[in-house]
């Protein structure tokens, strides 16, 4: 006798077992580098919120060193800082990080990246997450930077940058929409 596999969609569960306490602060009181708040929104096509999605981030510190074994360069680690979290999105789909300014890391063929923040957002409806990078407003490097090269389209390079809010706190806003005329740059994983 035969049964039928139930139809179901993907998620939305990630607000269930991924995000953890504090997943959303990256830094400590010892933390070296300057504090940043990065926070968006997580919208779909028609730009309404998505409150059950999930950002994680990783990062090099402010260095330029990922805190991975693999990461061999002679620039300090710093103990107080690990360069990755998670934060799922709220209601209004905003997300928020306490992390630190990167500094710049080695990129392909002995060229150097621009300081940037790699995200990966988790979604209901998505068989595969999506991979995009957050790249700083107003940073010398991103002229040389050799993956933000890669996207030619200047109005589509802007999706990958996060603007500085005005105030006194270094606070960056990067919206991530999932699709449409202004969806952000994903890359292949």
């Amino acid at each position: 006798m035969s049964k039928q596999t139930p139809s179901q969609t993907v998620g939305p569960f990630f607000h269930l077992d991924l995000p953890f306490e504090g997943g959303d602060v990256l830094v400590t009181a010892n933390t070296k580098g300057e504090r940043i708040l990065l926070e968006g929104r997580v919208v779909d096509g028609d730009g309404e919120p998505l409150n059950d999605a999930l950002i994680e981030i990783w990062q090099a510190n402010a260095e330029g060193r990922y805190d991975h074994p693999e990461d061999a360069q002679e620039k300090q680690i710093d103990p107080e800082f690990h360069g990755w979290g998670r934060c799922p999105t709220s209601q209004d789909g905003v997300y928020r990080f306490q992390t630190v300014r990167p500094g710049p890391v080695p990129g392909p063929g002995n060229t150097l990246q621009a300081p940037h923040i790699n995200v990966i957002v988790f979604a209901r409806g998505m068989l595969r997450h999506l991979t995009t990078r957050v790249y700083f407003e107003g940073e010398a490097l991103n002229a040389d930077d050799p993956i933000l090269a890669r996207v030619t389209d200047t109005k589509r390079r802007e999706t990958l940058i996060a603007k500085k809010q005005n105030g006194g706190s270094a606070v960056y806003r990067f919206d991530i929409v999932l699709q449409g005329a202004n969806e952000t740059v994903f890359f292949a994983a």
